[in-house]
């Protein structure tokens, strides 16, 4: 069977947590199908949080192995659905 694997991340303070981040998803791109992110912006401030949501297309082992390297970043929540198709 095959897995679509979808996870959400919620970054409570994007200055300090996004280059780490980053680096993160760069570093497992290949795993990554599509990614969308937004953050509240308007003209007087920049939200300092951040919503990422990432449809993933690698192995079971290669997602897991960049969930694990995303929940060592503090102040990152990692949310997953996994449908069976």
């Amino acid at each position: 069977m095959k897995d679509l694997r979808i996870i959400g991340l919620l970054i409570t303070d994007r200055i300090k947590e996004a280059g780490r981040t980053q680096e993160a998803l760069t570093k497992y791109a290949h795993v990554i199908k599509s990614r969308l992110g937004f953050h509240e912006v308007t003209e007087d401030v920049c939200s300092r949080i951040g919503v990422v949501i990432l449809q993933l297309a690698g192995s079971r082992e290669e997602c897991a192995r960049l969930e694990e390297e995303l929940g060592k970043i503090g102040g990152l929540e990692i949310q997953r659905m996994v449908f069976t198709l």
